[in-house]
């Protein structure tokens, strides 16, 4: 399977996320720790660097990272945070909580991109926004582990299927085929 072609920073809204094989963007009550020990393609941090101008999240991820920076503090846009309560979130350099729906949050940080990519960090607000027709792409960067638990990506019981064309390929609607072998961890004896 290659890879898809470099992000451009054209305006987009991108629901961005390295998500496990079995479909989920953090672990248990937000955990991020999964995430280390997988390689990436050379360069491919520095892209997002250079191709985001703000980043729209959602107040449980963000209070489960601690308010540390996109990738590893390299890029210094503005983030959004939208949330019911504004009110009781700690103040961060470069940050605004902003309390009003999906859609206008995604409008206030997008004209805050100045022209580059907003990218979605929280399954909620991108489910929100792929539902009123407001997401550009899905990026997703898929690593080989399985979770078992934890924040999937797109989670709607009883809603409709939503198809998808994969970007840059001959044929976008190809099943992805992906195989890997699991890692056997020895027993002591």
């Amino acid at each position: 399977m290659s890879d898809t072609e470099p992000q451009t920073a054209s305006g987009k809204v991108l629901w961005h996320f390295t998500m496990s094989l079995d479909g989920f963007v953090a672990g248990p009550e937000h955990a991020m720790d999964w995430l280390t020990g997988f390689t990436v393609r050379p360069g491919l941090i520095d892209e997002y660097v250079t191709t985001t101008g703000a980043i729209l999240g959602g107040r449980s991820g963000w209070d489960a990272i601690n308010a540390s920076r996109p990738y590893g503090g390299a890029w210094q846009g503005p983030i959004f945070v939208l949330t019911h309560h504004p009110e009781d979130a700690a103040p961060a350099a470069g940050v605004t909580f902003l309390n009003c729906g999906a859609a206008e949050a995604m409008r206030i940080a997008l004209a805050a991109a100045e022209g580059k990519n907003l990218e979605v960090f929280s399954p909620s607000i991108g489910r929100q926004l792929l539902e009123l027709g407001l997401i550009d792409e899905i990026d997703l960067h898929v690593v080989p582990v399985l979770l078992g638990d934890g924040i999937r990506l797109y989670d709607n019981p009883g809603g409709v299927p939503i198809r998808l064309h994969q970007v840059g390929q001959t044929d976008p609607i190809a099943a992805v085929n992906v195989r890997y072998r699991p890692v056997r961890i020895s027993s002591p004896a």
